[in-house]
């Protein structure tokens, strides 16, 4: 009899162990738990932390010094995105490579296309060098435009705006926090882009060389002067007699520096700045990874600081 009466309780005891287990389950969750976004780059992680503040969890699938074209959709990607609530992306053919994996295979109803947990940065700014024809002998061009959309400062509070929007529709709770950072951080954007645009007012004009098609917003932000590209076409590695070709081009125009970012090929730009002695700049392309509040800031004022140093370059 006692062992029978030791088998109900324990019995007992498993049975409420799961009936806790599977109400806890049941349950929705709390008010106050974090929106968790999937972010491809770290600009819209770091972008999303503003705006959301301690009401979000940004993760960003790319790092500073990775190109966001090519990345492997690994099994750690697809269960991130699993447990996503927001993906948050540039959009525009950038991530074609990877991002349709990850969909395919780890994402839930609620961040699919068309509802609000998809979002897609490019299609709510305007694009630039939208192709009229796309064929191979092009090059690695995108026919849905140039998308480094982030590169243009000005193109970055209509973004936050409709990122506030998407949040408030899956945290309605928290919308008044979203809105109210969304607020504060327009006043501040506003006034740091005007404090820009006066400082950077000795930049129009100035020849550059790009590597890849990478800073073509921030080349019409503030008006530089496109000479020429290392790649004779996107995504192709220069030929020497495109080099040499560029060479001429370079010295005549008085050019003042050659762009790359920090996961482009060196060689190109090297070559062309021992033979010139124009700046080679390896520019920051985006923020770090887990970049706090304020980073984004940071990444144009080192952006300015570089181009006006190059600017008075003998």
């Amino acid at each position: 009899m006692a062992r029978m009466h030791f088998k109900g309780q324990a019995m007992f005891r498993n049975l409420s162990l799961i009936s806790v287990l599977l109400l806890g389950w049941a349950l929705p969750a709390p008010a106050s738990a974090e929106v968790r976004i999937f972010a491809c780059e770290p600009e819209w992680a770091a972008l999303a932390r503003e705006i959301g503040g301690d009401k979000v969890t940004a993760y960003s699938a790319t790092h500073e010094k990775q190109d966001p074209h090519h990345i492997r959709a690994r099994p750690s990607l697809i269960a991130k995105i699993r447990r996503a609530d927001l993906v948050f992306c540039s959009g525009a053919g950038l991530e074609i490579g990877w991002l349709p994996l990850l969909m395919q295979r780890g994402a839930r109803a609620k961040i699919r296309p068309g509802t609000p947990g998809y979002f897609m940065a490019a299609q709510h700014v305007t694009v630039r060098e939208k192709p009229a024809v796309v064929d191979r002998s092009m090059g690695d061009v995108h026919p849905d435009g140039n998308p480094h959309i982030h590169l243009d400062p000005r193109n970055i509070l209509p973004i936050a705006r409709e990122l506030v929007k998407r949040l408030s529709v899956i945290d309605p709770d928290n919308s008044a926090v979203f809105t109210a950072n969304l607020k504060k951080f327009d006043k501040e954007w506003g006034m740091t882009l005007k404090q820009w645009e006066e400082e950077a007012h000795d930049l129009k004009n100035m020849p550059i060389v790009v590597h890849h098609r990478s800073w073509s917003y921030l080349i019409g932000w503030l008006g530089l002067r496109e000479i020429g590209s290392l790649e004779a076409k996107p995504g192709i590695p220069p030929t020497a007699s495109h080099l040499q070709a560029l060479l001429k081009k370079a010295i005549a125009a008085k050019t003042r520096a050659i762009l790359r970012t920090p996961y482009d090929q060196a060689a190109p730009s090297n070559w062309l700045s021992e033979r010139t002695k124009i700046p080679a700049l390896v520019l920051p392309y985006t923020v770090p990874r887990d970049a706090k509040s304020g980073t984004l800031k940071i990444l144009f004022d080192d952006i300015l600081v570089k181009l006006r140093q190059a600017n008075v370059h003998p």
